[in-house]
């Protein structure tokens, strides 16, 4: 009866248009600074035609969460607020980030160095780290290129992704078909892979200096 469950909420999922803001919780299975993880990004109304999207992840070493508050403008996604905290061990950090963008600029506060504090200048279009998740998902089923201007950590940078092809993965005992998409820079490479009518990566992937970081591999997704 749980298969049942899971494979009829995938099929619910699957008729939703691959572009259309609907709220969901997908649970992974994770690897988070070379020790076994489990993680979840949640996908919810905030009101007033906001949304509040977040990855949390957790294990022997310590806990991590991202949060991200959004709305959509113009049939874009535009980063409102964000909080970012970490415990490893003995040390804890917490980071705050607004995005006014009636003065088109995007400051950061707490746990930040001096030069990384802001304003950045806003674009029409820029992403966080976060939401960079969501239009990836959506720009690969609708065929857009996917390059993108990230506002980040006191920066602005571009990125853009390539298509690698489709490969078979296994989500929730199913085999299912995901487009492989990857970025490079300098030591760090990042790949997702991204099944139609699934709201968020199947699986992610982050390397630096040729060692895994982090991996996420879906489990469930309602």
């Amino acid at each position: 009866m749980k298969r049942f469950r899971i494979a009829t909420a995938f099929l619910l999922l699957a008729c939703l248009p691959a572009w259309a803001i609907q709220p969901f919780t997908a649970d992974y299975d994770a690897s988070w600074k070379g020790v076994q993880a489990s993680a979840r990004i949640t996908l919810n109304s905030a009101g007033n035609d906001r949304w509040r999207y977040e990855l949390s992840i957790s294990n022997r070493l310590g806990s991590a969460r991202q949060m991200t508050l959004f709305d959509e403008n113009n049939g874009a996604f535009r980063p409102l607020s964000g909080l970012d905290t970490a415990q490893l061990l003995f040390k804890r950090s917490r980071v705050e980030t607004t995005y006014d963008w009636s003065r088109l600029e995007a400051r950061w506060s707490g746990d930040v160095k001096p030069d990384r504090t802001g304003p950045v200048r806003l674009m029409a279009g820029d992403l966080d780290g976060m939401l960079l998740n969501l239009a990836l998902v959506r720009d690969v089923a609708a065929g857009k290129p996917l390059n993108y201007r990230l506002v980040d950590n006191g920066s602005a940078r571009p990125q853009s992704y390539r298509v690698l092809g489709t490969e078979t993965i296994t989500v929730a005992g199913q085999a299912r078909t995901a487009t492989k998409i990857m970025r490079s820079s300098d030591n760090k490479q990042v790949i997702v892979w991204i099944v139609d009518g699934i709201p968020t990566p199947a699986r992610i992937l982050q390397r630096k200096d040729g060692k895994d970081e982090l991996e996420l591999t879906l489990r469930t997704v309602r």
